[in-house]
């Protein structure tokens, strides 16, 4: 009996957060290695250079950190085709990413689900305690001399008893439905589809039938949902006026979700009282605006930048493969092409 050829895996840069064990194990089922590219242009070409040497590749991997290299799409990437099944990220996002085009080539394309998940709620909950206290304009009162001097620092709002409003009940969302819950937080939330209401009661979660029927009832709302067409411009000003005078905004899904112009608006009229924000629509260099308005606690888009997240982002990539070359399917695909095929 012959050997069978173990599917040749090429990560893009090295992964060093998966462990060493693992890649190890790893590396029994599967041939390895790893295209030492750092921008777009050495992975165009070096990507065809590596297959014409080494043989096609069965399996991609993109680690976090995918900005030198975007988009990924057709003339990043033609080279893997006919012969590669799969492509995974270890991002949780996928707007960087031509996944149409992967589907008509026949490649499973994954995103990681769980592994940024927890961080990034974290991320939300933070944010949403800092905009409650307003903490960026009292380290400034703090750090400059006058203490607690500065303007609107007391009382703070406490969250105790307010309403967060969750748009985009996924992984994300449920982590930090249960996290606003030990805050003693009222949770409701919309989503394309209802919860079971055995996840409902899990997460003592109440469903709104439209978005404009939570925006209506939450003080705090909190946008968890993924980018794509339909959620661009999600909150737009139909929106904020449909929120509560002197909500507070916290966002660490996309920055295209929200318009903003109307945004700005928002917060300059007073119907946002506060904002907090990981993302934005030109990183790395955002509106000046949200920068420095003294209503807006930034971060640089950290949310699912920790050393767990990154490990079980890592894992999660191989996991994908093995599950595709074990049982048939990968275990996060965006889209189904056995499905789309159908």
């Amino acid at each position: 009996m012959g050997l069978t050829k173990r599917p040749r895996v090429v990560c893009l840069g090295e992964p060093k957060f998966v462990g060493e064990d693992y890649l190890e194990e790893f590396k029994k089922e599967f041939s390895y290695y790893v295209l030492p590219a750092t921008s777009r242009a050495e992975t165009q070409q070096m990507l065809p250079e590596d297959i014409k040497k080494n043989g096609p590749i069965d399996a991609f991997i993109i680690r976090m950190g995918t900005p030198p290299y975007e988009p990924f799409d057709e003339d990043l990437l033609k080279a893997l085709v006919p012969d590669c099944s799969i492509i995974v990220s270890a991002s949780a996002g996928f707007n960087e990413f031509d996944v149409d085009w992967m589907a008509r080539q026949g490649i499973w394309f994954c995103n990681t689900v769980n592994a940024v998940a927890e961080s990034t709620a974290d991320m939300a909950m933070f944010l949403i305690l800092a905009a409650l206290r307003n903490t960026t304009n009292a380290e400034k009162s703090a750090r400059g001399g006058s203490w607690r001097g500065g303007g609107g620092l007391v009382p703070a709002r406490d969250p105790t008893g307010l309403v967060l409003g969750i748009v985009g009940m996924g992984s994300i969302g449920k982590y930090l439905a249960r996290k606003a819950v030990a805050f003693n937080m009222k949770i409701m939330y919309y989503n394309r589809n209802q919860l079971p209401a055995e996840e409902e009661t899990k997460y003592n979660a109440t469903y709104c039938q439209s978005l404009h029927e939570l925006l209506r009832a939450a003080d705090v709302v909190s946008l968890n949902c993924p980018l794509n067409v339909a959620t661009t411009n999600l909150i737009g000003e139909a929106e904020f006026a449909a929120m509560k005078d002197g909500v507070f905004v916290v966002n660490t899904a996309r920055g295209a979700v929200i318009d903003e112009e109307a945004f700005v608006k928002a917060l300059e009229s007073g119907k946002v009282a506060r904002a907090g924000l990981d993302v934005f629509v030109n990183e790395p260099s955002p509106n000046p605006y949200f920068l420095q308005s003294n209503k807006v606690i930034v971060q640089p888009h950290l949310g699912g930048l920790t050393d767990k997240a990154y490990q079980k982002a890592e894992r999660e990539c191989f996991e994908n493969i093995r599950a595709l070359f074990s049982a048939g399917k990968p275990n996060s695909p965006v889209i189904d092409i056995v499905k789309a095929k159908a």
